[in-house]
């Protein structure tokens, strides 16, 4: 955020939500004195929820840093002024766009962790997409460049070969440990696990996924078919969706689903607004956006504030069963595992079918076992009879 006097610009922090009071400087990308393209990136800003970054909205000279890395700072608070009449000199020039965008190529967390060690990330081969270079590649250099400690030297080393490192948690850790360790000391959590036989949604989409991927330019996954079930379940079971306000029960009349996606800064949950009222294409593209910018540090405080009800994947990770934890005030999660052959009985026969555990933890506070026991056996129906959902029946 930009305020203009005369032309001098007055460089602030985002304005953040309701829910944050206030957010870290990490990394000045330049110095006082130095020149700066309009759009180039001037700080990243961490929340608990998202790394911010800053870019300036006009060209000049940044004439004056008030708040340096590391420093908390509020929402709208003033962190630098920007000369928009000003010359730098000979010795410093605006970046080129092209300079610009290879700054954008590094990852927030990797800038960071490259100024901390010294590293010129123009020298590191981003293992990102496009190549990007990410918080792994910074850390691999960094190691191979550090010299073996003997058993007397090095940080935190101690006798022999057994090192140790004390490393601050990130804003964003912080407020996911808080928040996880909140969920169980205010809610009483329970899991309840039930099978679903992922064979009907694997042939519907093997069918039609070359057809829909040519239609809606994006491809058919699994994420929507358990987007639309849990809907689906979700207004047969209204609790589900609902949360608690001190001795109230807030019943919501929309669908806003939270999607977990692990990024390299950790979890984060970004919505799927009014999930109701989307196709399968529209949940697939805006999962698949949620990624990208989740990989990018891109996602908006306002994509990861609210929601619902959530979804987790510990699928893809190959996780074969867990018990998820509520996403507050949220009460009910509902947690994915991956898809594996086993042998099961149909029809007093003994058959190999693509099973998938699901596990649904609720807050035993407004939501009994019979109500969760219900909503759960709903979504295995929804996923087994696939074509009743999407035919609304």
């Amino acid at each position: 955020m930009t305020i203009e006097t005369g032309r001098q610009i007055e460089i602030r922090v985002p304005q953040l939500s309701e829910s944050l009071s206030e957010a870290t400087l990490l990394s000045w990308h330049k110095q006082a004195g130095e020149a700066v393209a309009e759009g180039e990136n001037l700080i990243d800003v961490e929340t608990d929820k998202v790394v911010l970054e800053l870019p300036a909205v006009k060209s000049g000279v940044l004439v004056k840093i008030l708040k340096q890395n590391g420093e908390k700072v509020a929402g709208n608070e003033v962190i630098a002024l920007l000369d928009t009449g000003a010359q730098p000199g000979v010795q410093v020039a605006a970046k080129t766009s092209a300079e610009a965008r290879a700054q954008a190529a590094v990852m927030p967390a990797a800038r960071k962790i490259a100024a901390e060690n010294k590293i010129d990330t123009a020298a590191i081969p981003g293992s990102g997409r496009v190549g990007r270079v990410l918080k792994e590649d910074v850390l691999n250099t960094a190691q191979e460049a550090k010299p073996t400690p003997s058993p007397l030297q090095g940080e935190g080393a101690v006798a022999g070969n057994r090192i140790e490192q004390r490393v601050p948690m990130t804003r964003i850790r912080q407020r996911i440990a808080e928040r996880l360790l909140q969920s169980q000391q205010n809610a009483a959590i329970l899991t309840t696990f039930n099978e679903v036989n992922m064979q009907p949604v694997i042939e519907l989409r093997n069918k039609y996924k070359d057809a829909f991927e040519k239609k809606h330019g994006v491809k058919l996954g699994f994420s929507s078919f358990f987007v639309k079930a849990s809907v689906a379940a979700l207004q047969k079971f209204p609790l589900l969706n609902a949360s608690i306000d001190g001795a109230d029960i807030i019943y919501h009349g929309y669908y806003d689903i939270g999607v977990a996606i692990g990024s390299e800064r950790g979890l984060v949950v970004p919505i799927i607004r009014d999930a109701d009222k989307l196709s399968l294409a529209g949940i697939e593209k805006q999962i698949a956006d949620f990624g990208a910018r989740a990989r990018d540090g891109k996602l908006t405080l306002e994509e990861l504030s609210g929601g619902t009800f959530s979804i987790t994947n510990g699928g893809v990770f190959g996780s074969m069963l867990s018990t998820p934890i509520i996403n507050p005030p949220q009460s009910a999660i509902l947690g994915i595992h991956a898809t594996k052959d086993r042998p099961v009985a149909e029809s007093g026969q003994v058959v190999i079918r693509p099973m998938n555990y699901l596990a649904l933890s609720y807050d035993h506070r407004i939501i009994d076992g019979r109500e969760a026991v219900q909503f759960l056996v709903a979504i295995k129906e929804a996923l087994e009879y696939p074509g009743r959902v999407l035919l609304d029946l």
